[in-house]
């Protein structure tokens, strides 16, 4: 006489099943938006677009940034964005000594032996497949102009 009906254990399962589907929702659910890729796009373009040498910097707020000389990633643990570049002379710095000095304001006709150097060392760098790397507090883009060679540089 004080049994619970069968129907209404079936649905206490049910519930708790819904119940527990819906919580694992909410806990994969990130808590912030996925990083800006295109904030970075933009300064990149800026200093591009110049007819004159330029340099910028832009914060990165992600963990890491996947730099190629097309576009840009940029990802945390929320997610990740990508951005193209509207322009084609953009060099990822990567792991070359001698630009990431020019990149960081010494004039290249100090860092290189000739122009001819600059430019091969721009061809490489331009070649080299991006890959996912820890992101810098911040973004250094500068635009340089040597002879015949004209390219932005990018890095940290």
């Amino acid at each position: 006489m004080f049994d619970a009906p069968v129907e209404s254990t079936y649905v206490w399962v049910a519930l708790a099943l819904v119940s527990a589907t819906m919580l694992g929702l909410a806990v994969r659910v990130p808590s912030a938006p996925p990083p800006d890729a295109t904030g970075v796009a933009r300064t990149v373009d800026s200093v591009a677009a110049s007819p004159y040498e330029a340099t910028a910097r832009h914060p990165i707020d992600a963990a890491e940034i996947r730099l190629g000389s097309e576009r840009v990633g940029v990802r945390t643990d929320a997610g990740a964005s990508h951005a193209g570049f509207a322009y084609d002379r953009v060099v990822p710095v990567g792991g070359s000594a001698s630009l990431r000095r020019v990149l960081h304001g010494r004039p290249p006709e100090r860092v290189f032996d000739g122009e001819a150097a600059f430019r091969s060392a721009l061809s490489r760098a331009r070649t080299l497949t991006p890959s996912w790397q820890p992101a810098p507090e911040r973004l250094l883009v500068r635009r340089v102009t040597w002879g015949e060679a004209n390219a932005t540089l990018v890095g940290a």
